[in-house]
Order: structure tokens, then sequence, then C-alpha cells
């Protein structure tokens, strides 16, 4: 049966941000994000201030949700969550007070794995921005994962190269922090590329099975490098920041594209879809970009407030799973590990 007018109420609590949106069928009527500040002062999330603030914030901002969208409680049609992967404590908050007004409203619950999220967010009906078909390579990259995924349906994915240590949006974030850069550093890492000369120091690429990835190594290169350098000439990070940066960019993006180019080898899919935190830096968007002239692929790159941890990309699950009427019952588990 096809609804009309689905309103879904999506809500997403995985991490340090507690978000809200409200979809009509696959347009975004509100995308509200209440950001955590607590945690720049220690330089990464702290699990047990994060669920303290969810609880805190998870009230006022899905009332702003819908008060932006300009619907009332009782036109929902079903409240969509964050399932998984995430902080145990941080998902609860989100999944109990999901289930507490799925079953106050009389409404369908829909448990949705965050991961797949990042990919399906880019099915929402956005202006200027094009859908990709099925089946299409979606790379995930953020500060928690790294992962080339086959899409072949909404609901049928298969991860086929994924990091075995850190993610991407960590080999950034932790260059950042050799170079002396503010917490998160990855977007000021992107800042000064922009100046820098990209082959101006050379790094390894790790040799890795496959199509998976490795990261740790590169961090473990560029502080010794670091180090060595700062022996040498004591300002060698203030004389030289740009082209630092730059070069470790165009490792990260080297490893990442070659990897690409081998998956596309390997399953003759020349679909690629970006999602995940680090899908805003400017060098692999540009690089993805050229990558359409070049190898004469297709890529898709969603709008910036999808990409990081957001609601809305919640909210398009939740959508695609009313359609073929994919519920949860009140028992669903919050889970801080989910496969596929």
């Amino acid at each position: 049966m096809h609804h009309k007018e689905v309103f879904i109420l999506a809500i997403e609590s995985s991490c340090d941000d507690t978000a809200a949106a409200i979809l009509q069928n696959d347009k975004v009527l509100s995308n509200v994000v209440a950001r955590q500040s607590i945690h720049e002062e220690y330089g990464g999330v702290v699990p047990e201030l994060a669920s303290r603030a969810h609880q805190q914030n998870i009230v006022p901002v899905i009332d702003v949700a819908l008060k932006k969208a300009n619907i009332t409680k009782e036109q929902l049609s079903a409240i969509a969550f964050t399932q998984g992967p995430g902080l145990m404590g941080s998902l609860l908050v989100g999944s109990s007070f999901a289930k507490s007004l799925a079953m106050a409203l009389n409404i369908p619950l829909i448990a949705v794995n965050h991961m797949q999220a990042h990919i399906l967010a880019h099915f929402i009906d956005e202006d200027g921005f094009e859908k990709p078909t099925f089946p299409f390579l979606a790379l995930t990259i953020s500060g928690g994962h790294t992962q080339i995924v086959k899409v072949n349906d909404f609901f049928d994915m298969e991860i086929i190269g994924e990091t075995t240590d850190d993610a991407v949006g960590e080999a950034f974030d932790k260059t950042a922090k050799i170079l002396g850069l503010p917490y998160p550093g990855g977007p000021l890492i992107d800042q000064f590329a922009k100046e820098g000369n990209p082959k101006k120091y050379q790094f390894t690429i790790p040799k890795v099975d496959g199509l998976d990835f490795s990261f740790s190594g590169l961090k473990t290169q560029i502080l010794y490098f670091v180090q060595k350098n700062l022996l040498i000439n004591p300002n060698f990070i203030e004389e030289n920041k740009a082209d630092i940066c730059a070069s470790v960019q165009y490792t990260i993006i080297e490893i990442l594209m070659e990897k690409l180019k081998m998956a596309v080898a390997e399953t003759g899919i020349k679909q690629i879809a970006i999602g995940g935190g680090v899908s805003a830096n400017s060098g692999i968007r540009n690089t993805l970009k050229a990558a359409e002239n070049k190898y004469g692929w297709k890529s898709f790159i969603p709008k910036f407030e999808y990409t990081t941890d957001n609601a809305a990309m919640i909210g398009i699950v939740g959508y695609q799973k009313f359609l073929v009427d994919q519920f949860s019952d009140a028992n669903v588990v919050s889970k801080a590990r989910i496969e596929f």
C-alpha cells in the first residue's frame, strides 16, 4: 500500500550529536543537530558525558524539528531511530525515547543501521543532487569507518573492503594532532592543503591485501617524519605546514583511490557514491570529480549536511523501510556493533 503523505520522525544519537529530522516521503522538512561542544575540551568524545547530554538535548531537538517542519506529532506516520553501531549509552537514549513516543502515538517503530544510512542518504530528494542507480559502489569515510560497500538494492549491501585498523577520519585527526592543530583537525588539514604542494613530501602507501585499508602505519610514518625534521629545524611545522598537509592529504587520497580502482575493476561497477563525514574533504571531492573524465566513472557526492552524522539519513532509510512494512517491535535492542 502506498501512502501519499508519509511523515517520518527520525532520531540519531550514535555518538556525540543529538539529531532529529522530519521527512515527508523522501523530502527533508527539517534536519536539526545539537552538537556537544563539551568534548572539545577533552580532545575526544567522552561516552559518559555524551549520554547525559543526549538526555538533555533529545526533547528540545525533536520539538524544534517538528516546529521547523510545521507539523504536529499526531501527523507522524512512523518513528525511525539509530539502532547501531555507536556508543551504547548514546544509542539507548535515542532508542528508549523513540520506543516510548511510538507507543504513545500508536505508530510503527523502525530501527535503522547507521552505516546503511550514510549510504542511503544519497536517496534524499534534494534539488541539484542526482540519485545513484543500483548497483553502485559506496565509499563510506568517517572518523570511525572506512568501507567500500557493493550496494545492489536498498537493503542488499555487501562490504567488500574495510579498514583493518584506523579509520580515514582518525588518520586526518591524528595527523592534525601531530602538527599541533586543534581537535577535530581533519577539516583544518584540508584548508592548509589547498595552499601546499602535494608532492613535496613522499609517504609510502601501505601494502594491504584485497580491498582492505590500513592507516595506522601511515600515522606512525608521519609522526617519525615530523619528529625527525623538528630535531633539524624547530620551526619545521610552522614553515612547511601547507606542504605537509597537502602531502599527507594526497597520500590518504591515493590510498582510497587505489582501492576504489581495484573495486571498479573487480565488480565492473563505475558508479561511486561517497558518504560519511570525511566526504566533506575538498581534495577527495575534486579527485572523484576528476575520475569521472579520467576513468569514465560517475560520482555521487551528497549535500554537506547529510554527510556527517545527521537524522535526515536515518529518516530516508525509515521511509524506504516504511514502504515495504519493515517495522520493529518494542523489544528491538540497541547494538554497539552491528552487521549489514
